[in-house]
């Protein structure tokens, strides 16, 4: 109950735990990867099956890499339809920490699934838009969908004018295989991110940044 914030024996508990019911009654979290392959390279420049994407970091990573997973996971689009209590905010904090935990169950889903499937060993990913532009810019996402199947019909995921996707607990980038243990959030500089995994690592700053 800690993340809830709401105590063993709390008023609050009969009202949380009937949330918690109807999400798993409505929720179908979903995921969806393709497998694709790195064709061209041209300095910060990267193209993966013919769609060219900017990024240091990623040219970085995958500068010995020839096979990628562009992915996509979600807590899925019924969650949004289904919930009934806008304007309460504790409702609204609880429904999305629900929606939170069902993101992780597809990520993590997906990720046993590719590394099953396809026999991978250690696997890094990167998302775009995650940490400072250098790392990946949030306006290749619109690239990175083109290497999916059609995600807005097939897992009704779409993307607003500035690039955020919808739902807004889905994450999408690349996985990939990988010698080293490489996190977007060690080369992005907002200290005080509250989605923060790794601390800023300077050094690998500086060898992608210079390249």
């Amino acid at each position: 109950m800690t993340q809830t914030r709401v105590r063993d024996g709390s008023e609050y508990v009969a009202e949380l735990l009937s949330l918690i019911e109807f999400a798993q009654e409505v929720a179908k979290p979903k995921a969806a990867y393709s497998v694709a392959f790195v064709t061209e390279r041209d300095g910060d420049r990267i193209q993966i099956e013919g769609v060219w994407f900017t990024s240091q970091a990623l040219a970085h990573n995958l500068e010995t890499v020839e096979r990628v997973f562009p992915f996509v996971a979600t807590c899925g689009h019924e969650m949004d339809k289904a919930f009934s209590g806008k304007g309460d905010m504790l409702k609204e904090f609880w429904w999305d920490l629900i929606k939170t935990h069902l993101l992780s169950a597809a990520n993590k889903h997906l990720i046993n699934h590719l590394k099953g499937k396809f026999h991978l060993g250690k696997t890094a990913t990167m998302h775009p838009g995650s940490g400072d532009a250098i790392v990946w810019p949030i306006e290749q996402q619109k690239d990175l969908f083109s290497l999916l199947y059609d995600v807005e019909r097939e897992l009704g995921i779409h993307l607003t004018e500035s690039f955020l996707m919808v739902p807004n607990k889905t994450i999408s980038g690349l996985l990939f295989p990988t010698e080293t243990d490489f996190r977007s959030c060690k080369v992005c500089h907002r200290e005080n991110c509250p989605s923060r995994h790794a601390p800023f690592d300077k050094d690998l700053w500086e060898e992608i940044k210079h390249g």
